[in-house]
C-alpha cells in the first residue's frame, strides 16, 4: 500500500451539540466508588476542563456519554467546541497569532491504553485535536509539527482554512504599535469574547483548554488544545502538545492537564508529575498543589506568572491548584452539567 493510500481518510465528525434529551438518557444518580478532596466523591462518568469556557466543552463531551461513548471520544468532541468558538482568543481558529501574524495551533490527546498523539505549530487546520487523534491512530508516531503536520492533515481530508479572523488581525496590528511581550495571568478569561483593547490583558499570552474524562467503564482519557501564547516567536511550542507536560493519562492512577505559561510546565514535566504524586497516594488537589509549589521552589520568580494544574483520579475525584488566583475549572456529571469551581492557589 502506498503512503498516500495509507494516510487517506475522511474528516472526523463535527462537534456535538448538547440537548436535554441526551442528558435524560444518563442516570441522574451518580455512581459512587469512593471519596476524595476537591470536586466529587468518586462519581463517574465525569468530565472536567480548564476555564469558564470549559462548561460548554464539558456539555458536548457529556453528549458522547449520553450516547454510550468512551472517554476518548468525549474529550475530543468536547474540546472541539472552544476550538471553533470565534469568541475564544486562546484556543483554536480565533486564537491570537504569533508576532508574524500567523495562527499556529497545538494539541494532544491520550487514551486509557497509553496511546497518544499530538500536533504542534500547525497552520490552516481548524481542529488540531482531531488531527492529533489521527496521528495517534493512523501513524506509528506521537508528534507531528509544522508543515509536516499540515501535510498529514490535508492527506487525511481535513480542509485547509484561513484561521486569522478579522478581530484577531486587528488585535495583532494594535500589538504591533508597541510590540510588548509579557505574559498576563488568567488571559484565557480576560480575552474571552473581548475585542482589541476591550479588556486588560487581551494582548496577553498563555492559553489552553485541557479536558479530562472518566467513562462509565472507569476508563480515563484526556485532551489539550491551544493557539499558544499570543505574539509568540514563530515556531514557539508550549506544553499543550507535549505528552507528560500539558497532558498525561495513566488508567491505573488518574490523569492531569495544565494551563498557563507552558515553558514552566515543560521544565517540570508537570502533568506527569501530578499523576505520579497521585500514584503515591496524594489526592488530585494535593498533587496539583505540590506540582505548583515545586515550580515555585525551583524558580521563585514564577510567582508573577500563572500556571494551573487540573487532575482527576481513577475514582473520578477532581482537584486543581494554581500559582495565582483567577484560575477556574468546570465539572460535569449526571448530577450537574454546568458546575464552575474557583481553583485554589498559592498566591
Amino acid at each position: 500500500m502506498d503512503r498516500r493510500r495509507f494516510l487517506q481518510g475522511a474528516t472526523l465528525a463535527s462537534g456535538l451539540a448538547l440537548g436535554a434529551d441526551a442528558l435524560a438518557r444518563i442516570d441522574a444518580k451518580p455512581k459512587s466508588s469512593g471519596s476524595g478532596s476537591g470536586s466529587g466523591g468518586g462519581t463517574r462518568p465525569r468530565v472536567c476542563s480548564t476555564w469558564d469556557f470549559g462548561i460548554a466543552a464539558n456539555q458536548a463531551a457529556w453528549k458522547v456519554f449520553a450516547d454510550g461513548g468512551r472517554a476518548l471520544d468525549a474529550v475530543e468532541q468536547g474540546v472541539r467546541v472552544p476550538e471553533a468558538d470565534l469568541r475564544n482568543h486562546s484556543v483554536g481558529r480565533a486564537g491570537y497569532p504569533d508576532r508574524d501574524g500567523k495562527v499556529t495551533l497545538d494539541a494532544s490527546i491520550m487514551d486509557e491504553q497509553g496511546n497518544c498523539g499530538a500536533v504542534a505549530a500547525i497552520e490552516h487546520i481548524a481542529h488540531p485535536i482531531s488531527v492529533a487523534r489521527r496521528v495517534m491512530e493512523r501513524t506509528p508516531h506521537v508528534l507531528l509539527v509544522g508543515d509536516g503536520a499540515l501535510q498529514f492533515a490535508l492527506e487525511q481530508g481535513f480542509p485547509r482554512e484561513e484561521l486569522l479572523t478579522p478581530e484577531s488581525d486587528k488585535a495583532w496590528h494594535e500589538w504591533l504599535k508597541t510590540a510588548k511581550y509579557k505574559p498576563v495571568a488568567n488571559s484565557e478569561v480576560k480575552t474571552y469574547n473581548a475585542g482589541p483593547g476591550g479588556t486588560p490583558g487581551d494582548a496577553s499570552n498563555h492559553d489552553t483548554i485541557g479536558m479530562l474524562a472518566i467513562d462509565a467503564h472507569g476508563n480515563l482519557s484526556g485532551a489539550c488544545t491551544t493557539s499558544g501564547m499570543a505574539w509568540k516567536l514563530h515556531g514557539r511550542v508550549g506544553d499543550s502538545p507535549i505528552i507528560g507536560a500539558g497532558l498525561y493519562v495513566d488508567n491505573e492512577v488518574g490523569a492531569a492537564t495544565s494551563t498557563g505559561v507552558g515553558e514552566e510546565v515543560i521544565r517540570n514535566v508537570g502533568s506527569f508529575l501530578v499523576v505520579e504524586l497521585m500514584r503515591q497516594g496524594r489526592s488530585p488537589e494535593d498533587a496539583c498543589r505540590e506540582a505548583v509549589e515545586r515550580i515555585l521552589r525551583r524558580k521563585p520568580g514564577a510567582k508573577d506568572i500563572q500556571v494551573g494544574f487540573l487532575a482527576m483520579d481513577k475514582k473520578g475525584n477532581v482537584g486543581a491548584w494554581a500559582i495565582q488566583k483567577g484560575f477556574s475549572y468546570a465539572v460535569c456529571d449526571a448530577a450537574k452539567q454546568d458546575t464552575l469551581i474557583p481553583g485554589k492557589s498559592t498566591y
